[in-house]
Parts: C-alpha cells; structure tokens; sequence
C-alpha cells in the first residue's frame, strides 16, 4: 500500500508546475519506483533519456556540492592546525 501512495505522489509531484523554474530535487525512492510508458517496440527511448538527463545534471550539483565541502573542510582543518600550534608555542613561552 505504501509504494502505491508514493508512486501517486511521486506523479504529482512530477506534474505539480515549478517555483521559478526550479526543479523539486529527485528523492532516491523516485528514482527506484520509476516507471516507464510501454510502446509497441519496448519502453520510449525520449523518456528513458529525458529521466537520466535529470538524474544525471542532479549527480552533477551534487558532485559540486561535494568538492566544494571537502575544499571547504581542508581549509578548516588547516586552519585549526596553524591555531593549535600558535596556542602551543605561547605556552612554551610563558
């Protein structure tokens, strides 16, 4: 029961209009629960490839983000390094 309802609500979150041409970020049991239309010769091609376009730009911010935090956490670790060493060499001092 609970797939169904998120299967309906995954479709109307798909035909909900976006705010400000933004997206709504994909959620992982989207991704998993995803279904495609049949056509006579197999699943539609435009589709298949729009979904993985979407999937795809989405791992591409994502990856980003990503780098962009570990940059972030070197600098901060680095940072706290140069720090505690200031605050050791003060007490050495003293």
């Amino acid at each position: 029961m609970r797939n169904v309802i998120r299967r309906l609500a995954g479709r109307r979150e798909e035909q909900r209009p976006l705010e400000e041409g933004r997206r709504l970020p994909l959620r992982p049991w989207q991704i998993r629960e995803r279904h495609f239309n049949v056509r006579r010769r197999g699943l539609d091609p435009v589709e298949i490839r729009t979904f993985l376009h979407r999937v795809a730009d989405e791992l591409a911010v994502a990856q980003t983000a990503l780098v962009a935090v570990q940059e972030e956490n070197v600098r901060i670790k680095n940072a706290l390094r140069a720090w505690q060493s200031a605050q050791a060499a003060n007490r050495h001092y003293r």
